[in-house]
């Protein structure tokens, strides 16, 4: 199987890469969160304002008739407390796992360290920088290198047929080209916004593993001493990524939640003002006239219904972003659940 086919483009980058490129992986994950929400409340009251212009039942009459108001907003209050409430909850939840008797925090920071370790030895360094984006830099260095010496391992090898030459150099073209503009992009990361994890992603792992596997499996015979070792060492390092990623992800969603939290709070004691003021002050005699030909009324009502539901916006907007990124990593090591080329050796 030509590794090409799968993971690189014409200019040696990779697909995966190219794959996260895509519109609807920008909404659900690049976008800020709060811009994203701002576009939902946004297209929701410029849909609640030209419903108003379409010939329904003028609202002004509706509230009149049977209170609309009263029906509406008093439902938004026991909504916004409960649900903060319950979100809250669940982040303590989350939260509670970090805590801890010392004997298990200090296994945590041993099992940490020893990883560490692990990595720092693979890599040859002496110490592996402690940031995420630092570290992973590293690691992603580390696995360029590690595909440039098994490059090189079989280079000047005259006993190797043409076929597994090419199939080498397109393997090591397409981990050097996906490394490097994860590097690049890794630069100026900062672990707390959705860059160092989004790199994570951008990185595929697990078809570089099986790649690497499936080419010993095929011309293992061909394979000299030392080109089979940096297969080896390849395999290794690469398994170093998948846990790195795995903890960044879990501590990313911490983060989040917590982010999480702290915007519904936020956002929920000015919400409930709202509905308290629409609920007291705003009736069918309130406003009257037209501002753009709209009926004042349905300007004033249209903006108190966005804020009442700008917490549940919010809620939607953080748990896409979560949601998306755990489906994304749900198979750690080599399995690819998404879409991909499929294997001729199938059967």
């Amino acid at each position: 199987m030509d590794t090409s086919d799968s993971n690189t483009d014409e200019s040696g980058g990779s697909a995966e890469h190219d794959q996260l490129n895509g519109p609807r992986l920008y909404l659900l994950l690049r976008l800020n969160r709060w811009l994203f929400t701002g576009i939902v409340l946004a297209i929701v009251y410029g849909v609640l304002v030209g419903l108003s212009q379409i010939g329904l039942t003028p609202l002004r009459v509706i509230v009149a008739s049977s209170n609309g108001t009263f029906w509406i907003f008093s439902a938004f209050i026991g909504a916004i407390i409960t649900g903060t409430s319950i979100v809250v909850t669940i982040n303590q939840l989350v939260l509670s796992q970090e805590l801890g008797a010392v004997g298990d925090q200090r296994e945590r920071m041993q099992e940490a360290m020893n990883f560490r370790q692990d990595t720092e030895d693979e890599l040859e360094e002496d110490v592996t920088p402690p940031e995420p984006a630092g570290f992973l830099y590293e690691l992603v260095d580390g696995i360029e290198d590690e595909a440039t010496d098994f490059e090189s391992a079989v280079a000047d090898d005259t006993d190797l047929s043409d076929e597994l030459q090419e199939r080498i150099r397109d393997y090591a073209d397409d981990v050097t080209g996906n490394a490097r503009t994860v590097k690049e992009n890794l630069e100026d990361a900062q672990f707390g916004t959705f860059e160092v994890i989004w790199n994570a992603l951008a990185f595929n792992y697990s078809r570089k593993i099986y790649d690497a596997r499936q080419i010993r499996a095929d011309h293992g015979e061909e394979l000299s001493d030392e080109a089979d070792e940096e297969i080896d060492e390849m395999i290794t390092v690469l398994k170093l990524f998948g846990p790195a990623r795995e903890h960044f992800k879990t501590l990313y969603f911490q983060w989040e939640l917590i982010n999480l939290s702290r915007a519904l709070l936020y956002v929920a004691v000015p919400a409930l003002t709202v509905m308290g003021l629409m609920l007291m002050y705003v009736d069918a005699n309130a406003l009257p006239g037209t501002t753009l030909g709209v009926d004042n009324l349905v300007w004033l009502t249209s903006a108190g219904f966005v804020v009442g539901i700008a917490p549940f916006v919010i809620f939607i907007v953080y748990i896409l972003r979560i949601a998306t990124v755990a489906k994304r990593t749900l198979a750690m090591g080599p399995f690819i659940l998404r879409e991909s080329a499929r294997d001729e050796d199938l059967g």
